[in-house]
């Protein structure tokens, strides 16, 4: 068979190196919707290691991606008018941005993949392309230091990199900038909506249970006659906090995501009971636990957005979370109450 690729520029330890396509199969696209949807999300990883795209020699790119599967993916996609190695270091399943806030997309994690996988024997320059995600975790002075290797930081989106490397590694204003646009924020959607499942439940058991509460006692029939309010409002809550806040961010005129999801939760508490004829302490009460749901639920979002940062966020669980509380059980002591009376 005739092979007219030349070997001659390709050191003996790469010929073992395993070689991945940039094209997606529909098992990768059927990967890609699960881990959207939170289904084996924890489990969608690669081995770490070297891997090569196309039949690169010892003067080709070494672009670094953590092992979650989806941001793999993503790169090798995107590299597909390219020779390039792909060097996946260990982040426990953790993509690139969320591990580089928790530490395992690092200088000391990089450092180690890099001696590990022997890249000084692979190629003979010195220059690795890292995600501008990532640069939080990673000093790239400490690399040089420790390794050798300078540390280029990519574009932002993966979809730049051709361009980014043809201009000689320089990104433009626009690559460097980090936006959330309406579709990247509808994109994470469903990862918390399906991960707070168990919790709706057990708020949705606490109200149709306690619907049945009477003053002779708990009638089981009342349950199921006097619950699609109360179940309503949950649902609303949580559909305010976890879809319509993320999808309507930028519209809502305050900073704190708590604050935006109880100010979404409010409104739609409000349009809720216009429908609905119920004693007034049974409004407060399940308005008070709908707009608890609805801004904890916003304030887990603050995990997937570049609109916040670490010490941001801890600031306002301190203050939040006790109001979430207080909300929640006012609003079911009166939800009782309301019960009894």
């Amino acid at each position: 068979m005739n092979n007219s690729f030349d070997y001659s520029n390709i050191k003996p330890l790469t010929l073992a190196i395993p070689s991945v396509s940039a094209k997606w199969t529909g098992n990768d696209f059927a990967n890609a919707v699960k881990v959207r949807w939170g289904i084996g999300r924890n489990n969608s990883k690669i081995t770490p290691g070297i891997y090569k795209i196309g039949n690169p020699n010892s003067q080709s790119d070494i672009f670094v991606s953590a092992n979650y599967k989806l941001s793999f993916d993503i790169l090798r996609k995107n590299l597909n008018a390219f020779d390039a190695w792909i060097l996946v270091i260990d982040t426990k399943g953790v993509n690139v941005w969320c591990a580089a806030g928790k530490g395992t997309f690092g200088t000391e994690n990089l450092v180690r993949s890099i001696n590990k996988n022997s890249i000084k024997d692979i190629v003979t320059h010195r220059r690795l392309i890292v995600p501008q995600l990532g640069a939080v975790g990673v000093a790239a002075y400490k690399i040089m230091e420790l390794t050798g290797f300078r540390v280029i930081f990519g574009p932002v989106r993966a979809s730049d990199i051709s361009e980014f490397v043809k201009a000689g590694y320089k990104a433009t204003p626009g690559m460097r900038r980090v936006d959330f646009p309406f579709y990247e924020r509808a994109k994470l959607i469903p990862v918390d909506l399906v991960y707070w499942k168990y919790r709706l439940i057990a708020a949705l058991f606490v109200v149709f249970l306690f619907s049945g509460l009477d003053r002779s006692g708990f009638l089981f029939s009342k349950m199921f006659q006097t619950s699609l309010f109360p179940v309503l409002n949950i649902l609303t809550g949580y559909f305010a906090g976890i879809v319509i806040t993320p999808l309507l961010l930028p519209v809502f005129p305050v900073r704190a995501f708590s604050l935006k999801g109880a100010l979404c939760g409010l409104i739609f508490i409000a349009i809720l009971n216009w429908f609905f004829i119920a004693p007034t302490i049974e409004r407060i009460a399940l308005g008070l636990i709908g707009i608890a749901v609805a801004s904890f639920t916003a304030l887990n979002f603050t995990g997937a957005t570049t609109y916040t940062s670490l010490s941001g966020v801890k600031l306002e669980m301190k203050w939040a979370i006790p109001f979430q509380i207080g909300f929640a059980a006012v609003g079911l002591l009166l939800f009782i109450i309301s019960k009894l009376i």
